[in-house]
């Protein structure tokens, strides 16, 4: 292992965790309440992350996907104290979630973009 992998392994960590741990967060916020916690999110999209790293060096295909599922749920059940079906539902509307937020930014994105072509022109 190099230091360029170092690097890179800590740049997917950090981007990875301030995107996903947000996510996580008002997703957990939405279904447990009080009880799902900011920093709770970031340290399950951390972890997951990290574990993520680990498990990709040793395992791939399907057993590393179903292994990977069996970690996230894992990681959100232990952090916002909840069963497995809760656990989850709070992976599904985190999903759906990203994807609307992604969608919305994308579509700032592609306004702002679209205001200042005319000025170039």
């Amino acid at each position: 292992m190099t230091l360029l992998d170092i690097g890179a392994i800590l740049i997917e960590l950090i981007v990875s965790t301030i995107i996903i741990g947000p996510v996580l967060w008002l997703s957990g916020r939405t279904l447990e309440g009080k009880r799902a916690k900011f920093v709770d999110g970031l340290w399950i999209a951390a972890l997951g992350t990290l574990v993520g790293i680990v498990v990709g060096s040793f395992l791939t295909g399907l057993i590393a996907e179903i292994v990977m599922v069996i970690v996230w749920l894992g990681l959100i059940k232990h952090f916002f104290h909840c069963g497995w079906l809760k656990a989850l539902l709070t992976a599904i509307l985190a999903i759906i979630l990203f994807v609307v937020i992604t969608f919305i930014l994308s579509l700032i994105g592609l306004t702002a973009i679209a205001l200042l072509l005319p000025h170039f022109g």
